[in-house]
């Protein structure tokens, strides 16, 4: 039975329809279940994948830190040497990739997806990256006979873990409820932005957004600090007034104000600030190719470029209140 079939034939057996299976009454074996897929096991990639395991499902696993992968096997999931390798027995894979040259090997690569996929494979990739290669990738997906879809997130390693995250899928329409039933497993809110590509567009634009909001809110509370004022009762302030975002509200720069956030444990884990410079360069180059003026959006990527220079750029993004008190 294919993909969709499967789907279709759980909604008409009034059984409960998920992407790569048809759930089973509890009296039924989950050894029955085919496995999913997964490429990338890092900081956002081991959390989907466990909430994908936390929902029953089996998972066949790669990613180029094989301490990565074993610990996943000692859950139960099934390691492979290649992502080809994991596309042999699957019907679906999911990736989670820092960047484009990444997707692109994973995909296209010696030892990538399309060297094995099956036709009716669905791939969803939820990397960051250009919208250009998602549409290259997913041309030559179509070559195969599997459906790609590009699903960036929003939320960070915080919504990862606690399957709240948001995902923007660009890909074609027809197959976007199945698609929506497994993402929600993993998260709050799943949009279909349109053609392929178009999700990776609506994250370009959303990180270019954070990452301003993060130094502004980085700069507001150091001032703040400057000027006497406590960063919690400031940060208190700043979230019951017409400053509040999501940097001041749920991941706030300055040390001790929220608990469990990285600028509470020396902005170690979370986003990388690599990773938003990296975003706010696609932003750039998008908004130099389509003619749109980001004059904030440009002069955050020179803040996070000479902050990585600095040797910041592995610690996670909110680390921008630290460089900026150090100015």
């Amino acid at each position: 039975m294919s993909l969709c079939g499967a789907l279709r034939f759980a909604r008409w057996s009034g059984r409960v329809g998920c992407v790569t299976r048809v759930r089973f009454h509890h009296s039924e074996s989950v050894s029955k279940v085919k496995p999913l897929g997964f490429v990338g096991l890092g900081n956002m990639g081991n959390h989907m994948a466990r909430n994908l395991i936390r929902n029953g499902y089996s998972l066949v696993c790669y990613d180029v830190n094989q301490a990565a992968v074993e610990e996943f096997k000692a859950e139960g999931a099934t390691g492979a040497d290649s992502p080809a390798a994991v596309a042999e027995g699957v019907d679906c894979v999911i990736t989670m990739l820092p960047a484009s040259d990444h997707v692109k090997t994973v995909y296209t690569g010696d030892n990538g997806i399309l060297k094995s996929v099956k036709k009716g494979t669905l791939l969803i990739d939820s990397s960051t990256i250009e919208p250009a290669v998602s549409q290259s990738v997913a041309k030559l997906a179509e070559g195969k006979g599997a459906d790609f879809f590009d699903a960036p997130v929003s939320g960070g390693v915080g919504a990862a873990r606690d399957a709240k995250l948001t995902f923007m899928v660009g890909g074609g329409g027809d197959h976007f409820p199945v698609v929506k039933e497994l993402l929600s497993l993993m998260g709050k809110s799943v949009v279909h932005c349109g053609a392929h590509g178009t999700g990776q567009a609506a994250k370009i634009c959303n990180n270019m957004l954070l990452g301003i909001s993060m130094i502004g809110t980085s700069e507001a509370m150091n001032l703040g600090a400057k000027l006497g004022l406590d960063p919690k009762l400031l940060a208190l302030i700043l979230n019951s007034s017409s400053g509040r975002c999501w940097s001041s509200e749920v991941y706030n720069p300055c040390p001790n104000v929220i608990e469990g956030v990285p600028s509470s444990n020396n902005y170690d884990g979370g986003f990388g600030a690599a990773l938003m410079t990296k975003d706010l360069k696609l932003s750039q180059s998008a908004a130099k190719d389509h003619g749109a003026a980001t004059p904030l959006g440009e002069h955050a990527l020179a803040i996070y470029n000479d902050l990585c220079a600095k040797g910041l750029d592995k610690k996670d993004f909110s680390v921008v209140f630290k460089y900026l008190q150090e100015l």
